[in-house]
């Protein structure tokens, strides 16, 4: 029945999907604000963190069918929202949910590389992004290698093309550096560039996120050797997305490793590569009910997490 629904990818599998979702959020966070004294703020701060989902959403959905990611189904959404869901203790603050946002609106420009047009403007966008990111959380510099790998596989690096994201990363901190100045609080920006010594590689065990990581890569892993010996064998533009995608989910793994302040936020980085692969991983899959099988664990590992944990 799942994998039936999800099998194409319609406008009503996406509402379907983002309803259910925004209730599981409502479900999660209601209870906090409850608590409260009712204010017309805290309508507006609910408000305003659902409008930030829907923008997530929409752009993610919109970079996996734009740069044809996946065949045309809805998997990749649904292990997006499945994987998101997890997190949902995590991200009820604006600042993580404008960091992922952020995060995705970089990819959309990194993986759009396949097209020829516009080049330069998409490398400068993809600086200007990566800089906000720096400045709200410094460790993600580590995806500049991303920008580089898309021109490499993509494109011909041509000087132009190399100095494009470095100046588009330059403009907000200039900005930034000029807003620090003028606030005579220089330190706050020198502060980026001062990385804190790696507490652990140990994940989060007080937060019962291990097994949610351990699914997370196991699926991917599977999804990857199902999916890579035939991709890898033909010479096309989604080998090359294919090799971004391998990529990127190993600098966002590494990401949430090196991190030293861990919260399982960091996680999120990554679950648009994870989900993407997995989607791939799940097409392969020709039995229905092995798909179906593979697609309620995940909505019943999400279950026991959110309700009996």
């Amino acid at each position: 029945m799942l994998a039936n629904f999800l099998g194409k990818s319609k406008p009503i599998n996406f509402i379907i999907l983002l309803s259910v979702f925004i209730c599981l959020f409502l479900f999660t966070t209601l209870p906090i604000y409850l608590g409260q004294d009712f204010q017309f703020k805290l309508v507006f701060e609910v408000a305003g963190l659902i409008a930030l989902f829907l923008f997530l959403f929409f752009f993610y959905n919109f970079v996996v069918t734009k740069n044809n990611l996946t065949f045309d189904n809805s998997y990749a959404f649904f292990v997006f929202t499945v994987l998101l869901a997890f997190f949902l203790p995590l991200i009820n603050n604006y600042k993580t949910l404008t960091i992922i946002l952020l995060y995705i609106l970089f990819l959309r420009k990194i993986y759009s590389l396949k097209s020829p047009k516009k080049i330069l403007q998409k490398l400068f966008d993809s600086g200007f992004w990566l800089s906000i990111l720096f400045i709200l959380e410094p460790f993600t510099a580590m995806f500049a290698i991303l920008i580089y790998a898309g021109i490499f596989v993509h494109q011909k690096p041509v000087i132009n093309r190399l100095i494009a994201p470095l100046i588009g990363f330059a403009c907000p901190l200039i900005i930034y550096f000029t807003y620090c100045f003028w606030q005579d609080q220089l330190y706050v920006f020198t502060n980026l560039f001062y990385f804190n010594s790696f507490k652990s590689l140990l994940l989060y065990s007080k937060n019962n996120f291990n097994w949610i990581i351990i699914l997370i890569i196991i699926l991917s892993v599977v999804s990857i050797i199902m999916k890579s010996p035939k991709t890898l064998s033909v010479n096309n533009s989604f080998k090359k997305s294919w090799l971004l995608l391998l990529l990127n989910f190993t600098i966002s793994l590494f990401f949430a490793l090196l991190i030293p302040n861990k919260n399982g936020s960091e996680m999120l980085f990554l679950l648009f590569p994870a989900s993407v692969i997995c989607a791939n991983g799940i097409e392969l899959i020709k039995n229905n009910i092995i798909k179906n099988v593979v697609l309620s664990v995940l909505i019943l590992s999400l279950v026991v997490f959110l309700f009996l944990l």
